[in-house]
């Protein structure tokens, strides 16, 4: 039987990325300069971060019989990731996103879901989320995926550690709503914006303090431009990000998870851990698409990371 390093619980997209003179207000036109379309998935992103890395990884998800669902599927068993999790329906349309991205970096999304938000958690198998170290959640749009990944913590042994990149979709349900995934996780990635909306503080320490208090072991705060803040209550760190000429920020924070659970996964310290977070975000946002620029373990090598 497998054993994995890490399996990924989220939902599944294909990101149609157009290039942008400039992300357009209501009633405001701009013109598109460049498009792609590639497999992306917030953990889905982080995983196959993590499989690039020579980590053994795998994934819980569903998609569609569509062109899409079976773009998502191959590209991840491209990149050496177990699909045996995904559940595979002949009806529906597989999960999109639509994103728009500036001159400077800047995106906005736009979601449609699929039969991401009909995943219950009879689909979901428990077993096979039993068999790793690090079973990694990030949010989907509806309710019911929600109540399954809510569900399934109750069932895991003490040997998985939970990690959660809640996400804007997440984040905005406030911290009393998450309750049941915070309390199981044993790490807690937001950003700065998500970290204000779970907790209510506008000080990133104070937000981190606040999850630790909730019994979250490590909190990895991303703060963009500003690298990141790790703390585990008895050591914090604010490490500085790698400079790097920014052409997209999709996947950076996906990226930056894929790094840092890399870390935890081989023992690494926290400082150690982040530097290698941000490192992976670093790579990623030098090309278009959230995948793309995520390194190989060589190229962590060559840092002497």
């Amino acid at each position: 039987m497998i054993s994995f390093d890490a399996i990924g619980f989220g939902a599944l997209n294909v990101d149609k990325l157009f290039k942008v003179h400039r992300i357009a207000n209501a009633e405001e036109e701009s013109f598109i300069t460049d498009c792609i379309e590639a497999s992306g998935g917030s953990a889905a992103n982080t995983i196959v971060g993590l499989a690039r890395l020579k980590c053994k990884v795998g994934f819980i998800g569903k998609v569609s019989s569509d062109r899409e669902g079976k773009m998502l599927l191959e590209d991840l068993k491209r990149e050496n990731v177990d699909t045996n999790g995904i559940v595979y329906v002949k009806h529906g349309r597989s999960g999109a996103v639509m994103g728009f991205v500036d001159e400077k970096g800047e995106r906005a999304l736009y979601i449609d879901s699929g039969v991401n938000d009909t995943l219950s958690f009879d689909e979901v198998g428990v077993d096979y989320a039993c068999r790793t170290g690090f079973l990694h959640l990030t949010s989907f749009v509806g309710d019911k995926p929600f109540q399954a990944q809510k569900k399934l913590l109750t069932y895991l042994p003490e040997k998985v550690k939970v990690s959660f990149d809640p996400g804007m979709c997440y984040a905005r349900m406030g911290y009393a709503k998450l309750q049941p995934l915070i309390e199981k996780s044993f790490v807690v990635m937001p950003n700065l914006s998500e970290l204000a909306l779970i907790t209510g503080k506008t000080d990133y320490r104070e937000g981190a303090t606040f999850l630790l208090q909730k019994g979250v072991a490590i909190v990895a705060v991303k703060l963009g431009a500003k690298g990141c803040y790790v703390t585990d209550g008895r050591e914090s760190h604010l490490i500085e990000p790698f400079e790097v000429k920014v052409v997209d920020t999709t996947g950076a924070g996906d990226a930056f998870c894929a790094g840092f659970l890399y870390g935890l996964i081989n023992n690494k310290g926290l400082f150690e851990s982040g530097r290698i977070g941000n490192f992976v975000a670093s790579r990623c946002i030098m090309k278009m698409g959230a995948r793309a620029g995520l390194p190989i373990l060589a190229d962590l090598e060559k840092e002497g990371l």
